[in-house]
């Protein structure tokens, strides 16, 4: 069984599945996950798409719809008991399927960690109780849970496989409408409809501000699958006219294409220092929810890359900062401050090399194999 409830975790798991195959191991696969993980044989017993929720109160809101998904998924593990449970991220929902698993003797492999050294410490002690194996993306990962004597395996970050543009930068800008000639932003508000509700209006805000300054620049916007593309439209309304365009998926060409990137934090801001493009990061949710996580939080930064780096390389916008005129200001300073924007660029090469040389999911492919040795 897999559990993977969120857009990013549909594809890290799709890239497993597929190690797996390549070598020759076929399982039966069932659990929660999205459109990848069905294209490649997975029986959906949830949908990621139905409990895509971001934020303290947000969860609250929706907390008996969690509940019920999470019961299904439960009920399932007791008629039809796998091998190995394969959590995918989504750390408060899974460890609640886990505590199942392990009452049921049934195997755990945790991919890609909770951000334990983030925030919420006292959850390793209920990890080391619950999981027989995590599969970390970072080294310091690694560390973190050797301290804490929880069995663990630096695979590696299955992004450095994923992260390839499959056309050139002038392709992509003749298959996206934009003038080869014109500078392009790329705004990424996130996979989830309640993130890109809160987020993109303040990107479209931030748009109409630089179109305003500049009639060079453009604007694309990839619509992740897991979205309703009507929805987006919705919001964009009559926005921006002729410098906006809307593309499906395509977003890591998007990137690619880009001078600069306007991304909500998360998996976008790692994908994006894969690319080399430089970038902005800006991000609201519920204020309560913020006020609570803030008190939790115990580092500074909220964007993975940041994160990851260390320190600040990348500007955060995040709620009341998240003015579309300062925005505006950091993403011409991007565009036309050719040191700012070398400097950034070096940083996130080393980044890059943080993330490891690659061969991510075909590590986790090989560790699943290893647990399902009787």
């Amino acid at each position: 069984m897999i559990s993977a409830g969120e857009a990013s975790g549909d594809m890290h798991a799709a890239a497993v599945i597929r190690a797996l195959q390549k070598r020759g191991t076929h399982c039966q696969l069932y659990g929660l996950g999205g459109p990848q993980l069905e294209r490649l044989g997975m029986e959906l017993i949830v949908d990621c798409r139905d409990i895509a929720v971001v934020g303290i109160v947000e969860v609250l809101i929706h907390y008996r719809q969690l509940l019920a998904k999470l019961e299904e998924l439960r009920a399932r593990l007791r008629d039809d008991p796998p091998d190995l449970l394969v959590l995918v991220d989504y750390p408060d929902f899974n460890l609640k399927l886990a505590e199942t698993a392990k009452q049921l003797g049934i195997k755990v492999l945790f991919y890609i960690s909770p951000q334990v050294w983030a925030w919420r410490k006292k959850r390793v002690k209920r990890i080391g109780k619950l999981v027989d194996m995590m599969a970390v993306l970072f080294p310091f990962e690694e560390t973190f849970y050797q301290e804490a004597n929880i069995p663990v395996r630096f695979v590696g970050h299955p992004l450095v496989d994923e992260v390839k543009p499959s056309m050139s930068v002038q392709a992509a800008k003749t298959f996206f409408g934009v003038d080869p000639n014109a500078h392009c932003i790329g705004l990424l508000p996130g996979s989830r409809k309640g993130e890109v509700q809160r987020v993109l209006p303040t990107m479209l805000e931030t748009a109409e501000l630089i179109e305003k300054a500049r009639q060079d620049i453009h604007f694309v916007l990839p619509i992740a699958e897991t979205l309703d593309i009507q929805s987006i439209k919705d919001l964009i309304s009559n926005r921006l006219k002729s410098h906006l365009h809307l593309v499906n998926g395509h977003s890591y060409d998007v990137m690619h294409a880009s001078d600069a990137l306007l991304c909500a934090s998360g998996t976008a801001t790692l994908e994006a220092a894969l690319m080399g493009t430089p970038m902005a990061i800006t991000y609201r949710i519920n204020p309560l929810s913020y006020l609570i996580l803030k008190r939790m939080i115990t580092i500074p930064d909220i964007g993975l890359v940041n994160v990851v780096y260390g320190q600040r390389i990348v500007q955060e916008f995040v709620q009341r900062e998240a003015r579309p005129e300062r925005i505006a200001e950091e993403m011409q300073r991007l565009l036309f401050d050719s040191d700012y924007k070398e400097k950034m660029k070096k940083q996130l090469n080393e980044v890059k090399e943080k993330m490891g040389q690659g061969g991510g999911a075909m590590n986790v492919a090989k560790l699943i194999e290893e647990l399902l040795l009787p």
